[in-house]
């Protein structure tokens, strides 16, 4: 089963939306107010399978700052999604 589908996840999702109360986080940094509708895995699933249901692990976006925090060619997280990481995980000195 794919996992977006599944009862965790969906389930999983609202409680984050909830929890940034439905508005974009990264939009919020800037001041803006944004209505989110992605909730974003800042480690990808495929790199930890073990964060994917980690809130911490999980951010509320909008559909733009979503799509800039993955190159869509490469399927790789961008600039941004990488620069996102380092400010949640910081690398340990």
């Amino acid at each position: 089963m794919n996992f977006y589908k599944s009862t965790a996840w969906k389930n999983k999702q609202k409680k984050i939306l909830r929890r940034d109360e439905y508005l974009c986080q990264e939009c919020k940094r800037y001041g803006k107010s944004t209505k989110a509708d992605t909730v974003h895995h800042i480690i990808p699933i495929s790199e930890d399978k073990t964060k994917r249901l980690d809130s911490h692990n999980l951010i509320s976006l909008c559909g733009d700052c979503h799509n800039k925090m993955h190159n869509r060619v490469t399927n790789e997280l961008s600039d941004k999604g990488l620069d996102l990481r380092s400010r949640k995980y910081p690398p340990s000195s």
